[in-house]
């Protein structure tokens, strides 16, 4: 499985958290999320790709944003439709679409969405569009149904790594594609405790 940092912010910790072994680094433009980036970012290695966070944005605040920051990948956090999520695949970009999850969830919501996304991003329902720090029952996810791979979140953190284990090796987990963690590993929002994820990536 592949692994997504979130809601990264200073420079100086998204240095250090880049020297770890992940795939993902995710940066979220929503203003009214305290990770919120408003400036510029610092260069990461190539191999870990860019991810643009996103809530109800317009197209051309993505387009504007993806430019700007060379990012690699939007992930759409809103209301976005199957429509908008294909008009924003013309800008030949990766796209994740998110679903909150609580304690069930109709898959048939996702069918729209297949042919416009490369992922779907399973995160727990909660007051905030992320980061609410907390798990959603993911045996949900022996309904799912879909060829499309999904990234795992919500609440993930050192406590989850022997329950994660087991579920990497469960019928859910088949299209598991990655784990995105954010909130558990934080010393404030958006500052990450790059010893606590070094620990959790070693024991995954």
């Amino acid at each position: 499985m592949k692994l997504k940092v979130c809601g990264m912010k200073y420079q100086d910790n998204i240095l250090k958290v880049s020297a770890l072994n992940l795939d993902y680094m995710g940066f979220i433009f929503y203003e009214k999320s305290p990770r919120f980036v408003s400036e510029s970012i610092s260069e990461i290695p190539k191999n870990i790709k860019k991810v643009g966070v996103f809530v109800n944005a317009s197209i051309d605040t993505i387009t504007n944003t993806i430019n700007q920051f060379g990012l690699n990948v939007v992930q759409l956090h809103g209301d976005e439709t199957a429509e908008f999520c294909k008009k924003i695949r013309t800008k030949n970009i990766e796209i994740i679409k998110v679903f909150s999850v609580k304690n069930n969830f109709n898959f048939k919501k996702l069918k729209p969405f297949e042919d416009h996304v490369d992922y779907f991003l399973f995160d727990t329902k909660g007051p905030n569009p992320g980061g609410n720090g907390y798990c959603f029952d993911w045996s949900i996810l022996e309904n799912y149904d879909s060829k499309t791979p999904y990234f795992l979140s919500g609440g993930i953190g050192l406590e989850e790594i022997e329950t994660l284990n087991e579920f990497k090796n469960s019928v859910a987990a088949k299209q598991c594609y990655a784990i995105d963690v954010n909130s558990k590993f934080e010393i404030k929002p958006a500052l990450k405790d790059s010893i606590k994820l070094k620990k959790f990536i070693e024991r995954l």
